[in-house]
């Protein structure tokens, strides 16, 4: 049996027997100490229903109505202690009870294959547009790679040196661009839709962000970054690389798609509970149309900013957000009070 399928099979078990543990207390309370037996009837088709309603399938549902059968005849139909199933009480509990149980379990059947359908068809959904966004995306940078490289080839000796070198830079850049669009894809594939477990270890927050900002400056020389983070010495668990990842996406988001930027900034702020990290500029902002669809897998190519260059059609939010969710954090999008984009997620400390 496959671990999920164990897991599943357990907690069904667990919601059977406490449902039946709890109309079997309740039922002798009435009935022995009220002296309430008429109204016994009612708890454990109670408990048929609700465990019919929680379990998969048809035979918990089932089992409980046995189960609740049997005992109601035993305990409080005459002759009390003993058995008697032509009683027409019992019958008629019997029939109800199945009734609801087969009726209840067909019914969340339904709708718990409904429900897997749909997230099937939006799954599908969402690989087509991380498809097509992902093409838009390698497009651009290998187109120019093939023709800075075949210019290379066919006139290197028309070229002068300052040419030759602009190219060979160009080619550099957009090779490292798609290594990025790589490193986003693997994480989207190893995640699995926010699915997987991830192992979190106390990283010391001054390392982090000391490598996100070296990192960052090799990426972009010209950007100067504003960090301002506590004083005190503050150890987060996370996964460092994956987080690491998510500041470098939102700085690199801002730098791609804030029109006008001319200050950026990474804070972060801790409490006792948690630490919230922002990235934020002083840009053109959101469109408030897209601020709820930032972090979708399905914003697509065709809503990028028209001060965009192209890149990043969404999919480094998207990780983004798949990576905080993974975390068990919480990740926003907002325009800045006196403008700008600003974007934070907080960890759990």
């Amino acid at each position: 049996m496959k671990a999920g399928s164990r897991r599943r099979w357990l907690i069904d078990l667990l919601i059977t027997v406490s449902s039946f543990a709890a109309s079997l207390v309740l039922g002798i309370i009435l009935g022995e100490v009220f002296d309430i037996r008429e109204q016994v009837t009612a708890v454990f088709i109670f408990s048929v229903f609700i465990v019919s309603l929680l379990t998969d399938g048809y035979h918990y549902g089932i089992i409980t109505t046995v189960a609740s059968v049997i005992f109601i005849n035993y305990a409080f139909i005459p002759p009390f202690y003993g058995f008697d199933f032509t009683v027409t009480e019992n019958i008629l509990s019997t029939v109800i009870m199945l009734v609801i149980s087969l009726g209840t379990s067909t019914l969340t059947t339904q709708l718990k294959r409904g429900r897997m359908y749909k997230a099937r068809g939006e799954q599908e959904m969402m690989r087509a547009n991380l498809l097509r966004a992902v093409s838009h995306d390698l497009r651009t940078p290998l187109t120019t790679i093939y023709g800075s490289s075949s210019a290379l080839l066919d006139s290197y000796e028309v070229l002068t040196d300052k040419q030759r070198e602009n190219m060979v830079k160009g080619i550099r850049e957009d090779s490292e661009w798609l290594i990025r669009i790589v490193e986003n894809l693997l994480s989207v594939t190893k995640l699995d839709g926010g699915k997987a477990k991830i192992i979190k270890s106390p990283t010391v927050l001054d390392e982090l962000i000391d490598s996100v900002a070296v990192k960052f400056k090799n990426r972009y020389p010209d950007r100067h970054v504003d960090i301002s983070i506590p004083d005190s010495i503050a150890v987060i668990p996370m996964d460092p690389l994956l987080i690491e990842q998510v500041l470098l996406n939102m700085l690199e988001n801002a730098v791609k798609h804030a029109k006008g930027m001319t200050a950026l900034s990474l804070t972060v702020t801790t409490n006792e509970s948690e630490a919230t990290f922002t990235v934020s500029d002083n840009g053109c902002g959101i469109d408030k149309s897209k601020l709820d669809r930032l972090f979708d897998d399905r914003y697509s190519t065709s809503e990028l900013s028209p001060d965009s260059d192209g890149k990043n059609a969404g999919i480094g939010l998207s990780v983004c957000a798949t990576i905080i969710k993974v975390h068990g954090g919480t990740i926003r999008a907002e325009n800045g009070k006196s403008g700008g984009a600003v974007f934070s997620f907080t960890l759990s400390l």
